[in-house]
């Protein structure tokens, strides 16, 4: 049932069959920190780092540095661009030749509204990647030249308290989201639809540091073959941090 509950998600129209797809689970966690921090009335910087770990922390799966200027159109509504940094490393049943890296370009643009008790935020993102997928030289592997792709990312979350009417200091909290990744352009392989994360979180506001949460996600990677899938449940643990760095002038 699952596999077949799989198929009709990732289908876009795929012809292949049954005997051609290749599953297999990892069991993953992440560590990560997002920073937005206001550094003037409408300007602000992004940062973030986090530290994926496959077979729950044993070994290294990725290495992921964010960075980003960000642009306040309102109180609820900014946008970003900014650069990332990936390193990839070997891991799981489908397994990388080598470790590599990959760097992107990125836009984002994220709205947040109030619901009565409902947070909701918004999030529609677009990276350029340069990916320098392994290749063989004599009898080993290593990155090779960068190949370009584009990809197309689109969140959508909620979060409520557990009492009140928002989340404010000292707030305990739940979270849902759900983003899809699409791939498009030049050197996209048979996997237009890239992944899918589903994620439920209980979270907590400390006074003027941030949020932290606890959370499962639920990660579908497809493979650049379309034949390979990965259904990784991954334990994220993570803060999120708003200190603002602007002080207006009285």
């Amino acid at each position: 049932m699952k596999r077949i509950l799989l198929t009709v998600f990732l289908g876009f129209g795929w012809t292949f069959g049954w005997t051609q797809r290749q599953y297999t689970t990892n069991t993953d966690a992440w560590l990560m920190y997002f920073g937005d921090h206001k550094v003037a009335s409408r300007w602000g910087v992004h940062v973030e780092a986090q530290w994926r770990r496959n077979q729950f922390i044993v070994n290294p799966q990725q290495l992921l540095l964010r960075t980003g200027i960000n642009y306040h159109f309102t109180a609820n509504a900014f946008g970003t661009v900014g650069y990332c940094f990936v390193e990839t490393y070997p891991y799981g049943e489908f397994a990388a030749k080598s470790t590599f890296p990959e760097h992107r370009l990125w836009q984002q643009i994220q709205f947040k509204s109030q619901m009565e008790r409902l947070e909701v935020v918004s999030r529609i993102r677009l990276e350029q990647r340069f990916i320098h997928n392994p290749v063989q030289v004599s009898t080993s592997y290593k990155a090779g030249k960068a190949v370009y792709s584009n990809r197309f990312r689109m969140l959508y979350r909620a979060s409520f308290p557990f009492k009140g009417k928002s989340i404010i200091d000292k707030s305990w909290y739940a979270s849902i989201y759900n983003e899809v990744f699409v791939n498009f352009g030049k050197n996209v392989g048979l996997n237009i639809f890239d992944q899918n994360r589903a994620y439920i979180a209980i979270g907590y506001k400390y006074p003027r540091l941030g949020r932290i949460e606890v959370g499962l996600m639920d990660q579908i990677i497809v493979k650049a073959d379309g034949k390979r899938i990965e259904n990784n449940p991954t334990l994220q643990v993570g803060l999120t941090s708003n200190i603002d760095f602007y002080k207006p002038k009285s």
